[in-house]
């Protein structure tokens, strides 16, 4: 009788488990954050090299002005497509490290970024701290924590692709942009606007928007890629660019594949640039 107790408490456990949305034989937890996306982790070949990515938590969309400005307590979009579904755009890469840590501290999670020695309070920060472009070099990211973040490059890439679920498609769900991406020749010639987010198809992650409409930053600084094998790279580690991936609006197609590279400084803004965000499992 005892060991028939036993027995069926470890079975209620592992149903109360499942039904939870973890799974008993791994650390990671299945069910992401809302409106996120779990991309499990795996390999891939970025054409120079074999890269390994671990597991991460990436949002379905890029981010939109309405969570921008809950966040910033601005709206900086205008002039080229304004609405709470909008993604947010005229934003720096300085800008969006901002956003994260800000996030992360309202929803009570730990911030992946630190400036200098100044910690991860933005508020405490110097108040030029984004005003010099060189000044990326004095963000830090602790890989560790579970706050809001930047993808890596390769994470977008990754999770571009479609993760271990991918059909090796041109652009980010499908050999056919018209299907999954807003660009020139099917919206921004005759609009010179972005469009609402998760207007086309998803790819085979159910993440959209990530060949087209808006280019989105990501954490890496831009330079070569490197030969040999590696495991969540993230980027060199001198520069003062910061890469973007995707392609806009206001791009032809061959921008909007899932292999090219944008980059632009990390003070700069544009109508045609946003990003979207992650979050690690540690």
């Amino acid at each position: 009788m005892q060991r028939q107790k036993f027995v069926l408490s470890i079975f209620s456990l592992t149903l109360l488990l499942l039904l939870t949305g973890c799974n008993p034989k791994s650390t990671e937890p299945m069910v992401p954050p809302v409106n996120f996306v779990f991309v499990k982790g795996g390999r891939f070949d970025n054409g120079y090299a074999d890269i390994k990515i671990s597991s991460f938590f990436l949002a379905k969309h890029a981010l939109s002005q309405a969570d921008y400005e809950a966040v910033m307590g601005i709206n900086p979009a205008f002039d080229h497509g304004v609405g709470s579904n909008f993604p947010v755009y005229y934003v720096t890469w300085f800008n969006a490290i901002e956003y994260c840590n800000r996030r992360s501290l309202r929803e009570g999670l730990t911030p992946c970024y630190s400036y200098r020695s100044y910690g991860t309070d933005p508020d405490v920060w110097p108040g030029n701290w984004d005003h010099n472009t060189y000044a990326n070099l004095n963000v830090f990211c602790d890989w560790k924590v579970n706050g809001y973040r930047l993808p890596t490059e390769m994470e977008w890439m990754f999770a571009a692709r479609g993760g271990r679920q991918s059909q090796n498609f041109i652009y980010s769900g499908s050999d056919d942009l018209d299907q999954v991406g807003w660009y020139l020749d099917n919206w921004g010639a005759e609009n010179e606007a972005i469009h609402s987010s998760g207007a086309k198809l998803p790819n085979e992650l159910g993440l959209y928007d990530l060949s087209g409409n808006l280019w989105e930053l990501v954490w890496d600084i831009h330079g070569p890629y490197l030969s040999g094998a590696q495991t969540n790279p993230t980027g060199a580690e001198s520069g003062n660019g910061r890469v973007s991936r995707g392609g806009s609006w206001s791009n032809e197609a061959e921008f909007c594949t899932v292999s090219y590279r944008n980059f632009s400084y990390p003070s700069d803004s544009s109508w045609n640039l946003g990003f979207r965000v992650c979050r690690g499992i540690p």
